[in-house]
């Protein structure tokens, strides 16, 4: 079942991690060289301190990410 797109998100507040589910990004050049890509970006719904909450605009899988160094989770840490 795919979710529909939360209605709090915003094309304005992105984040650049992989989607743990469709992994869209892994053959892009641009990903693949961590520089932020015009197609492969997710929505930063919310945050919780360093827990931020995701979902893909591609795959609406949503799905939250602990950013403290060393916090274990899905995904690849943000991109520079």
């Amino acid at each position: 079942m795919r979710l529909p797109i939360d209605p709090q998100a915003d094309p304005g507040r992105r984040a650049w991690v992989d989607c743990p589910v469709c992994r869209d990004a892994r053959s892009c050049a641009a990903c693949a060289s961590s520089r932020n890509c015009f197609e492969h970006w997710r929505y930063l719904i919310s945050n919780n301190g360093p827990v931020v909450h995701l979902q893909c605009p591609r795959c609406a899988h949503a799905w939250s990410w602990n950013t403290r160094p060393g916090a274990a989770g899905p995904g690849m840490p943000p991109r520079r």
